[in-house]
């Protein structure tokens, strides 16, 4: 029958706890390397349509702003007469 209590022996390691300062950076950067290898990294083609539409909204985004501040320019001088 398993102790529900007790911690597991991979978690010893698992959290670095009670490891050596250069155990615990060795299980780091293995870590580090683990999830690296789970990146999925785009196609050519998905990389430039991803950089298209980020800079189609930014443009988008950009002219909304200019044309707000151009009205609000454009009703401040007409309120305050300038």
């Amino acid at each position: 029958m398993t102790d529900v209590g007790a911690p597991a022996r991979s978690s010893k390691r698992r959290d670095g706890k009670g490891l050596s300062p250069v155990a615990r950076l060795r299980l780091f950067v293995k870590q580090v390397l683990d999830e690296l290898r789970k990146v999925v990294r785009p196609t050519r083609s998905e990389l430039v349509n991803y950089t298209a539409v980020v800079i189609v909204f930014v443009s988008a985004v950009m002219a909304f702003t200019a044309s707000i501040d151009y009205g609000f320019t454009k009703l401040v001088l007409w309120v305050f007469g300038g």
